[in-house]
């Protein structure tokens, strides 16, 4: 998605639990024999929309705004919200003050939340009367429900809130531009997560615990050992190489100075991420997870976050985000620093 004009980026925060667990922390019975992180970030009671409330309210001061100027709150998850039958985002919007903004729930799975962020700013691009809006992500992978250590292959769940503020409006100095979010899918994968499951009536129906193993072993089993890892690879190169051409940008040009990795287990980055970043740009690859664990839907804001914290971008210079869920999709986020000369929009 070409942005006409760059949008500004006010603030980008996470918002972690202090609680971190260590593989040395688990029983040896269930310790995965390798982690690929060195702790995962774990709320112990608060819930994945409470944890975005918290990364909201931290937002909305850092950029000086109140809750009720938010004309969008867009919200994003991967899983359960603490309850059955109910709208997260209206529950985000209220504690955020944000009760003129439209909530709206995105369900993209662990690629929701630059799928919201590509979504706002088409929103904010759209519609004049609409200037400012907040993109949310929450998420708690808690036990028993839900293996957070070896539920899955290729990464370990830690728990997040995040928030990104986005704005179209003149007379701000942004913290980061937003230049494009590229997206591509490939939904003959979806049966990577159901398996061959029957569809249930309820949640958790089959099985007690959440097990995407069971479902992505099923799936495997009707396809070459390389099936998935091929249409990967292409993936990722298309979604790359669109994002660069979308914001005008090569992969050699000297300003691509970063590219934020997702929150994957370490095998799957050096495997299949790392080689292909190397190929397509000379750019810095950057892996913020170790000690945290993959997000959910809040790995892309939550890298846009450390982006700032750690400032790792110098006036001028540009990075790129990934984010990736199953279904499968794949985005790419183009952000830079406003340089000196940059006017102010």
């Amino acid at each position: 998605m070409p942005l006409t004009e760059p949008v500004a980026i006010m603030a980008a925060t996470h918002w972690l639990p202090e609680v971190r667990q260590k593989p040395a922390d688990l029983d040896p019975a269930v310790r995965p024999a390798d982690p690929g992180y060195t702790a995962l970030a774990v709320s112990e009671s608060l819930s994945g929309p409470e944890l975005a409330v918290l990364a909201g309210q931290r937002a909305l001061a850092e950029a000086g705004w109140d809750g009720a100027e938010l004309g969008l709150l867009c919200y994003a998850w991967s899983h359960y919200q603490g309850h059955d039958f109910w709208s997260p985002a209206h529950f985000v919007a209220d504690r955020l003050g944000a009760n003129t903004a439209l909530p709206l729930g995105i369900q993209q799975m662990c690629n929701g939340g630059a799928a919201a962020v590509q979504t706002a700013a088409a929103y904010l691009r759209g519609t004049p009367g609409t200037r400012r809006a907040l993109i949310g992500t929450g998420d708690r992978f808690a036990e028993p429900g839900f293996r957070r250590w070896t539920g899955d292959y290729g990464v370990a769940y830690g728990d997040a809130g995040t928030a990104v503020l986005l704005s179209t409006e003149s007379g701000l100095r942004p913290r980061l531009w937003l230049h494009t979010v590229a997206t591509v899918a490939a939904p003959e994968l979806e049966a990577m997560t159901r398996g061959d499951d029957p569809a249930s009536p309820a949640p958790r129906w089959l099985r007690g615990t959440i097990d995407i193993r069971a479902t992505k072993k099923a799936f495997l089993r009707r396809y070459p050992r390389d099936h998935y890892a091929g249409i990967e690879r292409r993936k990722v190169t298309e979604v790359i190489s669109r994002a660069l051409h979308d914001a005008g940008l090569t992969g050699d040009d000297p300003r691509l100075t970063r590219v934020v990795l997702p929150r994957f287990h370490f095998d799957t980055l050096d495997t299949a991420y790392r080689p292909l970043v190397a190929g397509l740009t000379t750019a810095t690859p950057v892996d913020f997870g170790r000690d945290t664990g993959h997000l959910g839907a809040g790995d892309l804001a939550a890298g846009l976050a450390d982006l700032l914290d750690e400032s790792l971008l110098a006036p001028g210079e540009f990075a790129l985000v990934l984010s990736a869920g199953v279904g499968f999709t794949w985005s790419c986020a183009v952000v830079s620093h406003p340089a000196a000369a940059d006017p102010i929009e």
